[in-house]
């Protein structure tokens, strides 16, 4: 399983503004749900620690495999999503690792939060 997770700042010049764009990605993100072929775990966070180096929102996702992972930045959902939030963010950060899965666990249930596991809101097995 690969690991995917990219942090992000949004762009705005007030308050207001920020917490629009930051809706607008959250939303964006989590349309994805379902959509994707090999993506089998997908949350949006916004941060609230509101510490000066936080960043602004983080994308935690699993896919099945490195090609599915690569499929996924080339999927048609994926680039309307882009599409979509357009220069609304500004500082990206991204790191990729894979997992191996424990023996006797299912490969889709490894490191995924028990309470997400078969919750299809958050969760789609392939």
């Amino acid at each position: 399983m690969i690991k995917h997770i990219v942090m992000w700042n949004v762009r705005g010049d007030d308050a207001a503004t920020r917490a629009r764009n930051l809706a607008l990605l959250k939303s964006e993100f989590e349309s994805l749900r379902g959509r994707i072929p090999g993506l089998l775990y997908l949350e949006v966070g916004i941060d609230d620690s509101r510490i000066d180096y936080a960043c602004d929102v983080v994308l935690y996702t699993a896919f099945e495999s490195r090609q599915a992972l690569a499929d996924y930045a080339q999927h048609p959902e994926h680039l309307r999503v882009r599409q979509v939030l357009g220069d609304v963010r500004s500082t990206r950060h991204q790191v990729d690792y894979e997992v191996q899965p424990e023996a006797g666990r299912d490969r889709a249930d490894h490191d995924i939060p028990s309470t997400q596991r078969g919750d299809k809101d958050h969760v789609q097995t392939v």
